[in-house]
């Protein structure tokens, strides 16, 4: 017996396109914002590690001349 070897991907991508057009664009909206809001989150985490990497000084500050002469140094 065959089982159906479908990726959920390409299942998904089926599914979609038995949408009707208007659904099927409300779809990519509602992901496109979705998207955007998981973006969002990421860079408040990564806002708040450096913030706390601030506050700890364990950061360091300095021109990009700083940056290319700290890199060559090591």
């Amino acid at each position: 017996m065959c089982k159906d070897r479908t990726s959920p991907l390409q299942h998904a991508l089926e599914t979609v396109e038995a949408l009707p057009p208007d659904d099927q664009k409300l779809l990519i909206d509602i992901t496109q914002l979705r998207l955007t809001e998981l973006r969002r989150a990421e860079i408040a985490r990564n806002a708040e590690v450096t913030l706390q990497a601030v506050r700890e000084k364990r950061a360091s500050f300095g021109s990009i001349e700083d940056l290319k002469r700290d890199l060559s140094s090591e």
